[in-house]
């Protein structure tokens, strides 16, 4: 959809035409305010460090628990396909058995992993206010200091015994879940416009290289250490980028201490018509509004496939195609790594397209949310299809995730088209429905696989893609790109 670059007169909600107007009218050009150095750049950056520690944090226990439980409690539960032939020969490693064992059978093992869930459900709005009320930084800050901490408790609560892990996990989900409502809404302050595709996937791709590092390095530590040192080094570097946080981030341009008075006022300028002086959220409006459902129907789908494989993808690799320890943790990375490149380029693809094409924000946002989760759906069907053919079975899966980065420019961060002023609350709804599928997206694979067949997982992969291209035409038909009535201080006012 393109446009030409005059302005237009304000429309309503329900038109599109405004959203694709250049932001910056008669204010600071984009290449007005340089990137390199830049105040929102570096902000960029430790954001992009922020959500590698987090996400390493996140999904250490994953890998870890392989080694934390005792193999003979969990032989009788797993059951390893043999359609497949054994991809290679087992690996004769020296170990260091020195880390303590636990009687754990597969349905234990189930709550533990899923109860960060249930703590991350919980403050996704209320991070999402708070951080609207007193500001983002100080709340991002002390839920990944908050995570890290109780990432070094782990191996005493595991002594201590299930339920005391059970709930250092929620404790944890706790403090990870006002992170990226508390993101989003320093963002609404920092990005400009025509800027945020990029600024937006720097700063969240770090969650995806924070899977690609933290899935084979915690596999290689619990060979040749022991797994308690997966949560000592991840828990001690989170420490570590809370203090560079705090000192080096501020919540808003007007109190960035080193910032240029020129970047500074492009910034200030680009957001003039965007945001909302209110100090109440309209609440009712708000949840009435369409285009948020159409990004909250996305988000839930596209979190049924990328938690179902986060969680299964190393299962399916050792039991299906039946890659040896070693292999399973480097090749379940693979897939992270291509999710976090595309998403690096996505944005800006995506911003280019605004700034360069004057290509309309909805249409930018559609395209890419189209892209981001039609082709996962296409080629996770295509990897259950394939049978034993390790080469395209890796290949598949891998594309199939680096494709859902796309959505990082799509309906990701739509929140800050639609109402940049309240993008935190936003986020903290639609991450809310989002984070059933963390929940109930893993059991229910693993309910549908008893006897962990091809036959079994292929309707594993075809539920998910199912949910994903509905999520996707709901989103196409509903969503819009520029910033609704509700969200701005006069009701009726302008727009851009």
């Amino acid at each position: 959809m393109m446009r030409s670059p005059g302005r237009d007169p304000a429309p309503s909600d329900g038109e599109e035409a405004s959203d694709s107007t250049p932001l910056l009218q008669g204010a600071w050009p984009a290449e007005g305010a340089p990137v390199c150095c830049s105040a929102r750049y570096n902000l960029a950056v430790l954001a992009f460090f922020g959500f590698f520690v987090l996400y390493a944090l996140r999904v250490n226990l994953s890998v870890a628990l392989v080694d934390m439980v005792d193999s003979n409690t969990t032989s009788a539960d797993n059951v390893t396909s043999k359609e497949c032939a054994e991809h290679s020969a087992p690996v004769k490693i020296l170990r260091r058995q020195t880390g303590k064992r636990y009687q754990w059978d597969a349905e234990t093992q189930g709550w533990i992993l899923g109860s960060f869930f249930y703590g991350y459900i919980v403050t996704q709005v209320p991070g999402g206010y708070i951080a609207r009320k007193v500001g983002g930084k100080r709340l991002l800050g002390f839920g990944i200091l908050g995570t890290a901490v109780f990432t070094l408790f782990t191996p005493i609560a595991a002594d201590f015994g299930v339920g005391a892990l059970v709930v250092l996990r929620a404790l944890e989900g706790l403090g990870e879940g006002v992170t990226f409502p508390a993101m989003h809404a320093m963002w609404s302050s920092w990005a400009p416009p025509l800027e945020r595709s990029k600024l937006l996937s720097i700063s969240y791709a770090g969650a995806q290289l924070g899977t690609v590092v933290s899935l084979p390095l915690s596999g290689i530590i619990c060979l040749y250490m022991n797994w308690t040192y997966v949560f000592y080094l991840f828990g001690i570097v989170g420490i570590i980028w809370f203090i560079l946080w705090i000192s080096l981030v501020s919540d808003t341009p007007e109190t960035h201490m080193r910032i240029s008075q020129y970047e500074k006022e492009y910034i200030l300028s680009s957001l003039r018509n965007q945001l909302s002086s209110q100090k109440s959220v309209p609440w009712v409006p708000m949840l009435k509004s369409l285009p948020l459902w159409a990004i909250v129907v996305a988000h839930f789908s596209y979190n049924w496939t990328f938690y179902t494989l986060l969680t299964l993808l190393p299962t399916y690799m050792k039991e299906i195609l039946r890659f040896n320890i070693q292999e399973n943790g480097f090749l379940s990375a693979l897939p992270y790594l291509g999710c976090w490149l595309c998403m690096i380029l996505s944005g800006q693809a995506a911003d280019n397209l605004r700034a360069k094409w004057n290509v309309s924000t909805v249409c930018v946002r559609r395209v890419f949310t189209l892209i981001g989760m039609i082709g996962p759906a296409v080629f996770l069907v295509a990897a259950g299809f394939i049978g034993c053919d390790y080469s395209l079975a890796v290949a598949f899966l891998t594309i199939s995730t680096a494709l859902g980065g796309f959505c990082s420019s799509g309906f990701s961060i739509n929140h800050l088209d639609i109402a940049p002023s309240y993008a935190g609350i936003l986020l903290g709804i639609t991450n809310t429905f989002a984070t059933i599928p963390g929940m109930a997206g893993p059991v229910i694979a693993k309910s549908l696989t008893p006897g962990n067949t091809i036959a079994e997982w292929q309707t594993v992969f075809c539920i998910a893609a199912a949910i994903n291209v509905f999520g996707a035409i709901f989103f196409t038909l509903f969503a819009k790109g520029e910033v609704q009535n509700w969200a701005l201080s006069d009701y009726h006012g302008h727009r851009n």
